[in-house]
């Protein structure tokens, strides 16, 4: 046997780094796809969101009774 290793060939650099760019160039496109349906998906949810927000808007405070967000749910009010 042989100590010496065998050095790679210049051909064989350039077919993996074709693999590699190709398997990239896939990737992004599938990517690219991925966004664009979902892209796609918020502009047909757009009209609805829109209407909504109109019914109920979010920067609206809470109505004395609701939960908020430092008082758990289950939590009993302080009696002071």
């Amino acid at each position: 046997m042989s100590t010496a290793k065998r050095q790679q060939t210049m051909a064989k650099r350039n077919r993996e780094r074709a693999v590699e760019e190709k398997r990239t160039l896939k990737r992004l496109k599938k990517q690219a796809a991925r966004s664009e349906k979902a892209a796609e998906e918020l502009r047909e949810v757009a009209p609805y969101a829109e209407e909504l927000r109109q019914i109920a808007p979010v920067d609206e405070e809470p109505v004395e009774g609701e939960p908020t967000v430092e008082e758990p749910a289950g939590a009993p009010p302080d009696a002071e």
